[in-house]
């Protein structure tokens, strides 16, 4: 097998780990667990993410018609009461619904199961926070997806290059380069404004590392790229480089992303119902 080909092979596996590891890790991931309830064993997974404009379904498989179910729920990071909220069971599920929120808005629920007087917590009684977004046209998300992979995956190659007794840098760098703008800096804030309703919340405009890492990723390769035009040995920047997006890119997806203010959104309210009377 050709050196050449061997690294292309280790560069994918090293993309897929990367990436199955940022996705299993952000806080959009479900959260799974299981209950034991009246000796049975239940298996749930509580989702922390939400696109479109409906409510949330959530739903518990227990195929148990005497197991009862609440669902509370309140905003983050206010005041809130809890709202407590039966659970239906139909078909061998019990389901609960959500309310649907604003792009970026975020709730907090716990569920809690009962049967013969006594309660199961799910998640151990810890609230999960779920994200509501706005619906992303699959003709904007696919190419967004595949395009970052891509880059990931000719980052990772190109500093692999380092072993290949004569490197060549630039080809591979562009390629890299292109890459990232496309998935990153072009498709991404298309994702974003359809999500969230803005093109960008990284820096200088807000803390989302989603945005700052790709930003941090192509400042990176632009360096690199200027030491392969100005310099007879780019290796160490092109390394650089590459070691930077390999970093940037062990973040867990959206961490730090979005968030609606609900305080800030309840005192504009307030003030447009004042105005009004």
């Amino acid at each position: 097998m050709k050196k050449s080909i061997l690294l292309w092979i280790i560069a994918f596996i090293l993309t897929v780990l990367t990436a199955a590891y940022q996705r299993m890790t952000g806080p959009t991931y479900p959260i799974s667990g299981k209950v034991k309830v009246d000796g049975k064993v239940i298996n749930y997974s509580l989702d922390r993410s939400h696109g479109g404009s409906d409510d949330h379904l959530l739903k518990i498989k227990t195929e148990d018609p005497e197991i009862a179910g609440l669902l509370q729920w309140k905003r983050y990071k206010t005041n809130d009461d809890w709202n407590n909220d039966s659970l239906f069971y139909q078909s061998g599920l019990l389901t609960g619904l959500l309310p649907h929120q604003p792009p970026a808005g975020k709730l907090m629920y716990k569920i809690v199961l009962e049967k013969n007087g006594k309660s199961f917590q799910l998640n151990d009684g810890h609230p999960v926070v779920i994200r509501f977004k706005g619906d992303v046209p699959v003709s904007i998300i696919i190419p967004h997806v595949i395009f970052i992979f891509l880059a990931m995956l000719f980052s990772t190659r190109t500093g692999l290059e380092f072993f290949n007794k004569e490197p060549n840098y630039k080809k591979l760098s562009y390629w890299t380069f292109g890459l990232l703008v496309l998935g990153g800096l072009i498709f991404g804030p298309i994702v974003q404004k359809y999500a969230f309703g803005e093109y960008w919340t990284g820096f200088p405009f807000g803390i989302d590392l989603t945005d700052n890492k790709t930003l941090i990723a192509a400042i990176g390769w632009i360096i690199a790229l200027i030491a392969i035009v100005k310099t007879s040995n780019p290796k160490k920047w092109v390394i650089f480089a590459s070691v930077l997006m390999f970093i940037v890119y062990l973040i867990p997806h959206s961490v730090l992303g979005s968030e609606l203010d609900y305080n800030e959104l309840d005192n504009q309210k307030n003030k447009i119902e004042k105005s009004v009377e």
